[in-house]
């Protein structure tokens, strides 16, 4: 079943300002909320992160219909794309050393940044670039 282009974009702008504080505060505490949300999006599609969650229930019917859908694959699989730089992000905020937290960090807030403000999906293009690379070798 296809999503609202929406949901995704939104949750993009709602992680960018998460990342945002992220990097500003140095916190560990929201970068775990951040991976645990892109694991629940990666897990069960974006419309059962909390973000996606957040969408449905209070953005959604303020602004009415979608105009416009799109396959859940491409969006999920770039969830699982900022769990692997968030998770990286952790250990560094964590273990050390910091730099490691700051440029996984930093990389995941540049993807979420280009979906929320230009709609640019840099995991939903990753996705298509496995999906073509594995049906060609099939």
């Amino acid at each position: 079943m296809d999503i609202d282009v929406r949901g995704p974009r939104f949750g993009a702008a709602v992680t960018t300002v998460v990342l945002a504080v992220v990097l500003v505060t140095g916190s560990a505490w929201l970068l775990a909320w951040q991976t645990l949300a892109f694991a629940l999006g990666a897990a069960g599609g974006v419309g059962r992160s909390p973000y996606g969650w957040l969408f449905r229930t209070a953005v959604r019917p303020r602004i009415g219909p979608p105009a416009e859908f799109e396959a859940p694959e491409p969006p999920r699989f770039a969830q699982a794309v900022g769990l692997v730089f968030a998770g990286v992000g952790l250990v560094g905020y964590t273990l050390g050393p910091d730099w490691l937290g700051l440029a996984a960090t930093g990389a995941a807030l540049a993807a979420a940044f280009l979906n929320a403000a230009f709609g640019y999906c840099l995991g939903c293009e990753m996705y298509l670039l496995v999906r073509r690379a594995t049906v060609r070798a099939e």
